[in-house]
Parts: C-alpha cells; sequence; structure tokens
C-alpha cells in the first residue's frame, strides 16, 4: 500500500476548540474551526491536501508543489522565507501554519492572527504534527490514521547494513546535514550511518572532507539543489571519489514529514536493496 490511507468525504470531525503551545511556546487558541487556512511550509500544505483541506486553504508559499494545481488556484504570500505580510493580511486567515526551521521567527511572531508554529526534528515528531495539525483544522480521525500508517511502516522496517554514507543538499558550497535534522533520522532508519552525524544543522563541507570520511556511498538530494537535472553538477564529486558510488536521491522522501513519508519505507528498502545488489555486483 502506497499513498495516503483512504478517508471520508471531507474528513472532518466535530470541531470543540483547540488550547495548545507550540513550538515557540506560545499558547495557540482557537474558539472556532479555521475556514481560512494559510501554509507556509511545504510539507504542511501537502498535507492539508491529503486531509481535504483544499476549499479551507486560502494561501500558501511560492515553494508549496503539492499539489501542483493550487499554485494556480490558492493566494501566493512570498517564499518560506520572505513571507509577504501584506499579501498575507489580505487574506483575512484565521489560523496560520509555520515551522521553526523553514520560517523566519520574526516572520511570523509579528504576525497579527492565530499562527502554529511546528518545529520536526525525527519521524515521531512528524506523526505528532501530523496528528496536530488535524486536531488544529478538525480533521483528527484522518490525521491520526495518517500517522499511525506512518508510524507503522516505519516500525516493520529491517534494514540491517549500515552504509556509510554523506547526503548532500547543496553545493557551492557543499552542505550536508548533521544528527539534528530530519534527514538524519530518516537515513538512520534507512540503513545509512551519516558521516558526518557529530556536525549539526546543515555543515559546509569541502570535497577533500568528504573524500577524507571514506563514504561508501554519497547521496545527492533532488532538491533543495537539484543535484538530478544536470551531470556536471556531480562531476567534481565523481573525479574525488572514483571508487565511490555517486547516488541522486528523492529529496522529498527524506525531507518532506507530511504525508510524503507514507512512501518513504518502501523507497529507503528500494534504495537499499539497489545499494547491496551493486556493491555486491563491485
Amino acid at each position: 500500500m502506497s499513498g495516503a490511507p483512504e478517508v471520508g468525504p471531507h474528513s472532518s470531525d466535530g470541531f470543540d476548540g483547540f488550547h495548545g503551545e507550540d513550538a515557540l511556546g506560545r499558547q495557540v487558541h482557537l474558539p472556532r474551526r479555521p475556514e481560512r487556512i494559510v501554509s507556509l511550509v511545504p510539507s504542511i500544505t501537502d498535507l492539508l491536501h491529503a486531509l481535504d483541506l483544499g476549499i479551507r486553504v486560502v494561501g500558501i508559499t511560492r515553494f508549496c508543489e503539492r499539489p501542483e494545481d493550487w499554485r494556480e488556484t490558492k493566494a501566493i504570500v512570498g517564499g518560506t522565507k520572505n513571507v509577504k505580510h501584506d499579501a498575507l493580511t489580505k487574506l483575512n486567515p484565521d489560523l496560520v501554519l509555520a515551522n521553526l526551521e523553514e520560517n523566519e521567527k520574526d516572520d511570523v511572531a509579528r504576525l497579527d492572527v492565530p499562527v502554529y508554529v511546528t518545529d520536526v526534528r525525527t519521524v515521531p515528531d512528524a506523526c505528532e504534527m501530523i496528528r496536530t495539525v488535524g486536531q488544529l483544522t478538525g480533521t483528527g480521525a484522518a490525521a491520526r490514521t495518517m500517522a499511525q500508517t506512518i508510524t507503522d511502516r516505519f516500525d516493520r522496517l529491517t534494514i540491517t547494513p549500515r552504509t556509510r554514507a554523506v547526503y548532500l543538499i547543496w553545493r557551492e558550497p557543499y552542505m550536508s546535514v548533521g544528527h539534528d535534522t530530519f534527514i538524519h533520522d530518516v537515513m538512520t532508519r534507512g540503513g545509512f550511518q551519516n558521516v558526518f552525524s557529530e556536525e549539526t544543522r546543515y555543515p559546509e563541507v569541502t570535497l577533500t572532507q568528504i573524500a577524507d570520511a571514506e563514504p561508501d556511498v554519497v547521496l545527492c538530494s533532488s532538491e533543495p539543489f537539484p543535484f538530478h537535472q544536470k551531470d556536471t553538477f556531480t562531476a567534481d564529486l565523481r573525479e574525488a571519489l572514483p571508487d565511490t558510488p555517486i547516488e541522486i536521491v528523492d529529496g522529498q522522501l527524506f525531507s518532506w514529514y507530511g504525508p510524503r513519508l507514507l512512501d518513504t519505507p518502501s523507497y529507503l528498502v528500494d534504495l537499499s536493496e539497489e545499494w547491496s545488489t551493486g556493491r555486491s555486483a563491485a
């Protein structure tokens, strides 16, 4: 089974109000079910679509790629790091969904509307966020089903090889991931040992540092830098590490913490099998 679990029409529950603390430690109170929602996070926009909330979503960012048609039908309120406050305010939202890492704190703190800020560092964090968005929007049953399905699929992972890997999200300069990132958690669950796990956040690394780490494989993400678009984007890596596989991987399946996680476990299994087969053949 792949994709979002089936839910009922509109996937709506009764809404008795919401009161809780967000990732900034602020109390968020919603006495009524939000009917005009703005998402400042691509993963959360994807989640809102999966929860069948399209009619209630009025604004998204220009980086919200899923679903594709929403960028034509919803108001664009800028980017994740440069929210256009005038455009957002004109939408008169009764709920704005943001994220501690993906959005600027000052951007969300100055908004005079209900804002709920999330913080997702691990797969369990993601499942808790999904359940919370369900509570915030009155789609709790569908959100709980999704979160449980994701949990079950990750729990069934039995990948045992510990493949030493470098995961790259950017070039010029090259940037990898540290131990306190969501990508690191997904890597670990997928049988990859992050060679830069002693670092934090998104460290800049050189070709020399990558080579000296002696990885079994270098994973080049399809986003945010589009390594997959041109062979020249990985040419210097192949030259510097001639005996090390340089693999392009789906960045959304490693870093998006909404419904894309439903497909991540099977992707990790396929990736592990491909890597093991290739290593055996070599």
